[in-house]
């Protein structure tokens, strides 16, 4: 593809991406690093942070999620699998497997990539 939204770069400072609260979780913000806006045509890369008491609750996507821990830990519930991370852990989690987040040291931060494709959100189980 040849179309400018495809060719051009970005580059810029992370901590100049404005975060937003995730109105699904506690304490939980997401950055927007690179994404259609930027150009991307195939993946977003987000970054989250959750603060002291924070975390998701568990919830199913419909879309792959591959994460890097870069700060933090926390446990991690995917599928019936329990796993306490921290900075340097990998983890994927296919389409369609609820996980949940709960912050065990804060602030727990991780990149995110997913593929640019609509997702949907459904919350299983209140709280974190």
């Amino acid at each position: 593809m040849t179309d400018e939204t495809t060719t051009r770069a970005t580059v810029r400072r992370a901590d100049e991406i404005e975060g937003k609260a995730v109105a699904a979780g506690t304490a939980t913000e997401m950055q927007v690093l690179v994404g259609p806006a930027e150009g991307a045509p195939n993946f977003a890369l987000r970054r989250f942070r959750m603060g002291v008491g924070g975390g998701m609750p568990r919830h199913t996507n419909e879309v792959e999620h591959e994460q890097y821990v870069l700060a933090g830990r926390a446990r991690i519930t995917v599928g019936d699998e329990v796993h306490e991370v921290a900075a340097g852990h990998t983890l994927y989690i296919p389409a369609g497997l609820p996980h949940s987040y709960a912050v065990l040291e804060a602030p727990f931060e991780f990149l995110c990539i997913v593929p640019n494709r609509p997702d949907k959100i459904a919350i299983l189980d209140a709280g974190c």
